[in-house]
């Protein structure tokens, strides 16, 4: 709980600074939360790199991963003492003493329920469930057992000791980074509502938004629609779950919270001394730096430009824009000690993977300012529990096939017709290697 008080601390110190709104929405959010089970896997607020493998619910037949096979003998590991924990959602008639006696069946095969939260439909209740269940137990047999017990669209997952953690401790800390850096809301709302794919859709000519989204957004099945802070559309949507009303109005106020506070990014920054001897300060940007950041482009060779466009560049005002808000990703700047920024990287959610990008003007390179870059994006990506970035870039650039080379991790590589995939993994021994090349990250206060 100390860094989510040192966050709101930090924030009640700034006076006039921050919108006397800030508190409200806080409070609204925890409200909505309550003691929310949460959905997501520890890593689940960095873009999933993959499904649940949850199979799709149906009517009375038990949905989502099962550790073995019907029929096959449990697992060698999965002794009589054992026990595993699982996250669970079904929905029971809204009777009394339907909770009751799904509950009893639980307590008749030794599950112990330690958290459970409803979701109240029109049609029935969704209830969600944190269970420690005898090792011995599947995730079809517990099912089967919610289905007998009156339970349908029963979905299952393995949780694990991060799921234990205070509800509202988890949504306070969400609520303070969203409040920190525009760019951590995307990530907030993929820990909020599990695994999720998250796009913001720009505005369309004009300032209207890209599709026709009520202010009060809009609840459809598996996809939900808010409207954007600075316009456009922030669509989420996850396999085989719809989405309930409470996680709605959830997600409804961590935007209203976003947009409430305005365009923001942490002051921290860095101040380096590169291997010749010259000093540098990498810090992280924003929109307020296009312009320092078009003049960076015109400063730039045709070939350095299309090495990282991979084409004919145009008007750099049309990208900038999107490539350094902070809606899509996280970006950092270098810049000399005269305040001349000579590169950027941009770490950018694509959907469900992640994009690192690098750019440094031709009289910088070979300098180690791109390898700089990398490795304090791919840490980024680390500590936001990434399971992979990856680089498309032209096979002629050897510069930034060294940069990924240089960070010692997993490699994959695809080529077709010139343009090359750098794949980096980043499993859990390898997120572990992943150091920042010099100090603490970026951003932080």
């Amino acid at each position: 709980m100390s860094d989510v008080t040192g966050a709101v601390t930090h924030l009640v110190e700034q006076g006039s600074a921050v919108p006397s709104m800030l508190l409200a929405s806080v409070a609204a959010l925890v409200g909505t939360a309550g003691f929310h089970t949460w959905w997501s896997r520890r890593h689940g607020h960095a873009p999933p790199a993959e499904d649940t493998g949850a199979r799709p619910p149906a009517p009375g037949r038990p949905a989502g991963p099962s550790d073995r096979a019907d029929g096959a003998a449990p697992e060698a590991g999965a002794r009589a003492g054992d026990s595993g924990l699982w996250r669970m959602r079904t929905t029971v008639r809204d009777t009394p003493g339907s909770l009751a006696v799904l509950c009893a069946a639980l307590a008749d095969r030794r599950v112990d329920i330690l958290s459970l939260q409803t979701h109240p439909l029109a049609d029935g209740t969704v209830d969600e469930f944190l269970l420690r269940t005898p090792g011995e137990l599947t995730g079809s047999e517990l099912a089967d057992v919610v289905s007998a017990a009156g339970g349908a669209y029963t979905w299952t997952e393995r949780a694990d000791a991060h799921d234990l953690v205070d509800a509202p401790t988890r949504v306070l800390g969400l609520a303070a980074r969203t409040a920190l850096d525009a760019a951590e809301l995307p990530l907030a709302l993929r820990q909020l509502l599990g695994r999720c794919t998250i796009r913001s859709l720009p505005a369309a000519a004009g300032g209207r938004a890209a599709e026709d989204v009520p202010p009060e957004g809009a609840l459809e099945g598996t996809v939900l629609r808010l409207p954007a802070p600075e316009g456009g559309v922030i669509s989420v949507e996850r396999p085989y779950l719809p989405f309930t009303p409470a996680e709605f109005a959830r997600a409804r106020a961590l935007v209203g919270l976003d947009a409430r506070l305005g365009p923001r990014v942490p002051r921290g920054r860095d101040a380096l001394t590169l291997p010749e001897g010259r000093d540098i300060t990498v810090r992280r940007a924003d929109t307020r730096d296009v312009p320092a950041a078009k003049a960076m482009h015109e400063r730039c060779s045709e070939r350095t430009l299309g090495m990282r466009y991979h084409g004919p560049v145009g008007d750099a005002d049309r990208y900038l824009n999107h490539l350094l808000s902070p809606r899509y990703g996280r970006t950092l700047a270098v810049q000399t000690a005269s305040g001349r920024i000579v590169g950027l990287g941009h770490l950018l959610w694509d959907g469900d993977e992640t994009e690192v990008a690098l750019l440094v003007e031709d009289a910088w390179q070979r300098r180690g300012v791109g390898g700089e870059l990398l490795g304090r994006l791919v840490a980024m990506a680390a500590e936001t529990g990434c399971e992979s970035v990856y680089a498309v870039t032209r096979a002629s650039n050897t510069g930034m096939v060294a940069a990924m080379r240089g960070l010692g991790l997993p490699l994959d590589y695809q080529i077709e017709e010139g343009t090359l995939v750098v794949t980096a993994r980043l499993d859990p021994a390898a997120r572990a290697a992943v150091r920042l090349p010099h100090g603490e990250p970026i951003g932080k206060e």
